[in-house]
């Protein structure tokens, strides 16, 4: 919808086919189509929604690539220039650092923040319901205002329910920034989020009944999902995949696999699995993939958020021992 001094092509948008998405434009120099409403949005979990919602009226381009570990982000220059030429910004802040000073430095008029359209909670760093460590961690907390902003956990968008609270409110500001094609964007929301429903009620039943609720994971990725279906995430890191466990986390965690039954140590797609594989070896556990879906690559079981959460789903079910 702006005005530009060049054009380069972009993936054609994807249609309202909830089911797959097959053009959230992974090409982070694309700057847009002028005569659509561009959206620059952050990573996948972004750009999801914004091709879901804006349909064929939007553009949608991410600043992360294919593969890219999000929070390891950082902004070129080029891509400065994407976002001060965008209609709009989708991002959620606290994520990534280098996405959020961008998007505050740009004139963008449509801004809009997904931590903003739901409740962030603090999961902690590492340990849930682990008192002596997690006071340890508060503590060094303690008066690091903006370490306490970090520690909320952003990863809203593996809880179904609260995906679609984020979806109900990026659909709004879409109707706002682009009247003219309000009621399409109104229609695709009310799509995506009944959608979003009916992939909470299968995480529901199909979780309801398992020998084990614990499972452990490479990041504290899970704790929306872990809270919303009755469930405990251990983590062998913390909210950031890179920081590595402390000998005593590991140890903490062998002993707990013994304790509570727990069968597999779950891995992810987009950092290394040499720390799961060491401790599930040391510990005599299972492996499998649960993947956080910060982005979508070959190695993805599946090709877009729904497929992935249904393999995300299936692959606790077995680790979990579901009836």
């Amino acid at each position: 919808m702006n005005v530009r001094r060049r054009l380069i092509p972009a993936a054609a948008a994807a249609s309202l086919g909830l089911g797959s998405l097959t053009a959230c434009s992974s090409d982070s120099a694309a700057t847009g189509n002028t005569e659509k409403f561009d959206v620059v949005a952050s990573f996948y979990p972004m750009a999801f929604l914004a091709e879901q919602i804006g349909g064929d009226h939007a553009n949608v381009t991410s600043l992360t690539e294919p593969g890219q570990e999000p929070h390891d982000l950082e902004i070129s220059t080029q891509q400065r220039a994407q976002l001060e030429e965008a209609d709009a910004a989708l991002f959620l802040k606290g994520l990534q650092p280098a996405v959020d000073e961008a998007v505050s430095q740009t004139g963008i008029k449509t801004k809009i923040d997904a931590a903003g359209l739901t409740t962030l909670e603090d999961h902690g760093s590492t340990e849930h319901e682990h008192e002596g460590e997690g006071e340890e961690g508060h503590a060094e907390e303690k008066g690091h205002a903006e370490e306490e902003e970090h520690a909320r956990d952003p990863h809203v968008w593996l809880d179904p329910v609260k995906y679609a609270e984020v979806a109900e409110g990026v659909g709004k500001a879409f109707e706002k920034a682009d009247p003219d094609h309000a009621a399409d964007y109104k229609k695709n929301t009310a799509a995506l989020v009944k959608k979003l429903n009916g992939l909470n009620g299968e995480f529901e039943n199909g979780l309801k009944d398992t020998k084990s609720k614990v499972f452990f994971t490479h990041h504290a990725a899970f704790g929306y999902l872990a809270e919303r279906y009755g469930l405990t995430q251990e983590a062998i890191s913390g909210l950031d995949p890179e920081s590595e466990p402390s000998a005593a986390r590991v140890k903490e965690l062998q002993q707990e696999a013994k304790a509570d039954g727990v069968t597999t140590v779950f891995y992810e797609t987009l950092v290394s699995d040499k720390t799961a594989k060491t401790l599930a070896k040391d510990a005599k556990l299972k492996t499998d993939v649960l993947d956080p879906l910060e982005g979508i690559t070959d190695k993805s079981r599946g090709d877009d958020y729904f497929q992935v959460m249904e393999a995300n789903l299936k692959a606790l079910r077995t680790a979990l021992g579901a009836k």
